[in-house]
């Protein structure tokens, strides 16, 4: 991991704030947009009394690069991927309240960042993390320790996926197409049988199946801080958990019509429970699952973002 160290001498007007910065610059950024990141680390060497720059060639060295970031202030240079990257890893080592986060998005994936209110473009953003103030956020933390930023949406309906042909070939597997090869070979006539099957399969359209257990519109138990707000009797097309204000989520469903139209279904609360059959989810960016239960509890004011001062 290649590291570069530069000072600039403290402006006039610093804030009481480090002006140490560690800049963490993302593998990925690096390669799709190699400009990008020259000109955000001349911008915040330039601004800051001290600057240390982390070229990580990896998750590893990302991690630890973070880990030994002493009394620096971090600053990420990458996408939504390395932005949930360096709050995860702050929250599994449960140093996220104590730490302000900065970010330079630069990538092909800033969803996310310019849904938090990061500018997108390197200059802005590098001015933003020198002018900037912190901005306390919410966060959604699930009962498997992953955190989410933005939202969590959760399909109405399952992906279906290709059914493998050939599966019903039965147990033998290799040794019976061998035999079959066998017996095509003593058997002139059965090879032009067999050749003629082939072509009728090939033209017949591919056949899709469900998972397991995935039939149908999904049929989920959506229950906000104890209370149900739809049960299993009633289909979905969708749900959706969002960090709101003030500690709270707002979560809607949205039913399946049965004839006339349905509105969707909206609550708030601190803690959203979702089960059901096996369900996948999309948390920010990743999609996560199958699993059969999931809750989420909002984190008020849990990790801190410098955001463009107002």
């Amino acid at each position: 991991m290649a590291e570069v160290a530069t000072s600039a001498s403290s402006s006039a007007n610093s804030s009481a704030r480090s002006d140490q910065l560690l800049v963490v610059v993302d593998p990925v950024a690096r390669r799709l947009d190699g400009e990008s990141v020259r000109i955000a680390k001349d911008v915040l060497s330039a601004g800051a009394s001290h600057t240390k720059v982390c070229l990580p060639d990896g998750p590893e060295e990302f991690a630890r690069a973070l880990a030994r970031r002493g009394s620096r202030r971090p600053v990420v240079v990458g996408d939504d991927s390395a932005l949930l990257r360096a709050v995860a890893l702050l929250h599994r080592r449960r140093e996220l309240a104590g730490c302000a986060l900065s970010v330079v998005p630069v990538g092909s994936v800033l969803g996310l960042a310019r849904s938090l209110g990061l500018p997108i473009g390197a200059v802005a953003a590098a001015r933003a993390v020198l002018d900037g103030t912190e901005r306390r956020l919410d966060l959604l933390v699930d009962d498997s320790d992953g955190v989410v930023l933005g939202a969590v949406g959760i399909p109405g309906v399952p992906v279906p996926v290709p059914a493998r042909e050939g599966a019903h070939a039965g147990p033998g597997g290799a040794s019976e197409s061998a035999s079959a090869s066998a017996a095509a070979s003593a058997h002139p006539w059965l090879r032009t049988c067999q050749s003629l099957v082939r072509t009728l399969a090939a033209s017949r359209p591919a056949r899709t199946t469900l998972a397991p257990g995935a039939a149908g519109p999904a049929r989920l138990r959506v229950e906000v801080d104890g209370v149900t707000l739809v049960d299993l009797d009633q289909p979905v097309d969708g749900v959706s958990v969002t960090p709101g204000a003030g500690g709270m989520a707002v979560v809607e469903v949205r039913p399946l019509p049965a004839g006339a139209e349905m509105s969707p279904l909206t609550a708030s609360g601190r803690t959203v429970t979702v089960s059901g059959a096996h369900f996948r989810y999309r948390a920010d960016a990743m999609v996560s699952g199958p699993v059969r239960t999931r809750t989420w509890v909002v984190r008020e004011g849990a990790w801190g973002l410098t955001l463009p001062a107002r």
